[in-house]
């Protein structure tokens, strides 16, 4: 009799878009430069030589990852507006949570990527992006008062609280997490931007004559926002205040504890303004609301909130940094409190995805720096997130 033959392996139908899929994860996860060709290949079960058969490098799978998400936006956005429903905002809302909920990489890769990309894929991400948001906005508009400003600035909003998830994880179900996002970016469509009051004006950061540290902190921020936190080196940040590198560790041990240094400085900017709106009421909706307030005004007033959000992947795992991430979980959970004190029937995993969607409309604006010159961007902002809170 003879012996049976093994079992072949099948390969996968699209082995190449398996791998895209895992490395999106996991730089959405751990940021780019924190992750590894090694990795995507343990992740997806295949050896890093078989990557390297379908992609030249890692940046190459970046591009193409975050390429594949802005096709994931125009297929959601193709069927949503394409079928001639009568209702096609209602389409739309329910194509873009979905997506949101069950490929939150999709909504959010190309908004962290654009410092890894080169030029021209920049350009093709940004057009492609901006004809996609344009499309929700004549969508949104239809049938109502709004202006082409105010459906574009609401288009956007929509893209953050739908890619929201990507931020934080949920322990709710799909469905349950889907009805929620669904409720949320509702809000934010039933919202006139142009109607935003302006925001209450804020003492400036900081008091007194900057010291040599505080101008290695502030140029180093200016730099990390432009190019990222791995794409400076400390010789460039010595140069950009007048003196050496070496000069720099007079003032910080290391790089990373410069930016350790910008995350403390925006901590204790916040953590001022919970002081003062805890000194002024003690209603738990407008705390809530003074606290978004502060927020808008901390990271529209100087990069270092930005930078630390968006660089947070550097600190992940740092014993140095422990108690940085501690203060931040607490100031995020101290919204989420507040929320559900506000409004008692909230369970703390729903009042968890508002906070986040909330925090991701300015956070996402600000990172790609979409309005910031306009003199009404921090008003429309607060403005937004209270509406997204319900506050």
């Amino acid at each position: 009799m003879p012996t049976p033959k093994p079992a072949r392996r099948t390969r996968p139908a699209d082995r190449k878009r398996q791998l895209l899929d895992h490395a999106a994860v996991l730089f959405a996860d751990r940021g780019y430069t924190q992750v590894s060709v090694a990795d995507i290949a343990r992740a997806a079960g295949v050896t890093a030589p078989s990557v390297y058969r379908h992609f030249d490098d890692k940046q190459a799978l970046l591009a193409a990852a975050v390429l594949a998400g802005v096709d994931d936006l125009e297929t959601c956005t193709d069927r949503a507006l394409d079928t001639g429903a009568d209702t096609p905002t209602t389409e739309l809302i329910t194509a873009v949570c979905a997506l949101g909920v069950k490929r939150p990489e999709s909504t959010s890769l190309w908004r962290w990527a654009s410092q890894h990309l080169s030029d021209d894929q920049n350009r093709e991400v940004v057009l492609r992006t901006r004809e996609i948001l344009h499309r929700w906005a004549r969508a949104l508009a239809e049938g109502t008062d709004l202006t082409e400003r105010e459906a574009v600035t609401l288009a956007w909003a929509v893209l953050s609280v739908a890619g929201s998830l990507s931020v934080h994880t949920t322990r709710m179900s799909t469905t349950r997490t889907l009805d929620e996002i669904d409720v949320l970016v509702r809000r934010v469509i039933a919202l006139r931007p142009t109607s935003a009051p302006p925001l209450p004006p804020t003492p400036p950061p900081g008091a007194g004559e900057p010291t040599r540290r505080d101008e290695i902190l502030d140029a180093a921020a200016a730099l990390f926002a432009l190019r990222g936190y791995s794409g400076v080196g400390v010789d460039e940040i010595g140069a950009a205040v007048g003196i050496t590198g070496p000069s720099v560790y007079k003032h910080f041990s290391s790089k990373l504890a410069i930016l350790l240094g910008i995350g403390q400085r925006s901590a204790t900017r916040l953590e001022a303004g919970v002081m003062a709106a805890y000194a002024s009421t003690a209603d738990p909706a407008k705390l809530l609301a003074l606290l978004v307030d502060s927020y808008v005004a901390v990271i529209t007033s100087t990069p270092d909130l930005s930078v630390a959000f968006n660089n947070s992947y550097a600190l992940s795992g740092q014993p140095t940094a422990i108690d940085l991430v501690d203060v931040q979980r607490r100031y995020v959970a101290r919204w989420v409190d507040l929320l559900m004190q506000a409004d008692p029937d909230l369970s703390r995993q729903r009042a968890t995805i508002a906070v986040h969607a909330a925090l991701s409309v300015v956070n996402d604006a600000v990172r790609m720096r979409r309005g910031i010159r306009r003199p009404d961007f921090g008003a429309q902002m607060a403005y937004l997130m209270k509406g997204v809170l319900d506050v």
